[in-house]
């Protein structure tokens, strides 16, 4: 079930907001309460990304990839699979725009309360965007 769609507009290339995308040692500066990120290799489906957050260490896997356009990244714990979505698209000459796209599975007994789980993902992570934006746009 989808729990929020966001899109921003970057003032970079798409070949540049990729590679900032996919600087795994550098997310935290703008993944909300993702202490540490790191990755055994390259972008590749099927690949984990192993993360920490709120002090505890977390997996993601790939799922889906477009080198250079879009990536989907999917982390399941107990109940609960949420899927990231990100694509970036060529904007204006010289910009890009870049969208993120979160949907949230909720199976067994977590089913009674998929809509505060719903709720506390979006509240986390809706402005996540505006938080790359602003660290990619960043002066020096």
């Amino acid at each position: 079930m989808l729990v929020f769609d966001v899109r921003e507009r970057l003032e970079l290339s798409p070949e540049l907001a990729w590679k900032s995308l996919i600087d795994w040692e550098n997310a935290p500066q703008w993944m909300p309460g993702v202490a540490a990120l790191r990755a055994a290799a390259e972008p590749a489906v099927g690949a984990h990304i192993v993360f920490v957050a709120r002090g505890k260490e977390r997996t993601s896997t790939i799922t889906a990839l477009e080198p250079g356009r879009a990536i989907t990244m999917e982390s399941a714990q107990g109940g609960v699979t949420a899927a990231y979505h990100y694509v970036i698209e060529p904007s204006d000459p010289g910009a890009a725009e870049i969208r993120l796209r979160v949907d949230c599975d909720v199976r067994g007994p977590m089913r009674l309360i998929a809509p505060i789980i719903r709720s506390a993902i979006r509240k986390a992570d809706q402005a996540q965007l505006v938080r790359f934006r602003e660290w990619v746009e960043r002066p020096g």
